[in-house]
């Protein structure tokens, strides 16, 4: 991948040709985020990492916070559309499924209702 001068409000970004299409979008390496162990890591795939900015460029979709941002890690919309988060308000804990584009589906597919009874 080419980099290319940043386009704001993002600060890193690539030149988008040659950079091959899945059903999870662009063929980038995947993020993944460890949580309380190896075992347990959300895995953020390039539909939701990567952002097409103009024809021919795309950025990593994170913002960056500052010099001073403390210890929270912001995940927004963009890196949580089409994932399904479970919360589990008795037990603190909050599930979350890898991403539905890479069972052929989406939050905005018809055919999610039928899905989401099963197990994900």
């Amino acid at each position: 991948m080419t980099q290319v001068p940043p386009v704001a409000p993002f600060g890193l970004c690539f030149k988008s040709n040659g950079i091959g299409i899945s059903q999870v979008g662009p063929n980038v390496p995947v993020i993944d985020l460890v949580m309380q162990s190896e075992m347990v890591k959300w895995s953020i795939y390039g539909r939701n990492s990567m952002v097409q900015v103009s024809n021919g460029v795309m950025c990593l979709g994170f913002l960056d916070r500052g010099l001073n941002p403390g210890n929270l890690i912001v995940i927004e919309r963009y890196q949580m559309e089409d994932v399904l988060l479970q919360f589990d308000c008795d037990t603190s804990m909050l599930g979350f499924s890898s991403s539905l584009l890479m069972r052929g589906t989406s939050c905005f597919d018809s055919r999610f209702g039928s899905m989401a009874a099963q197990s994900v």
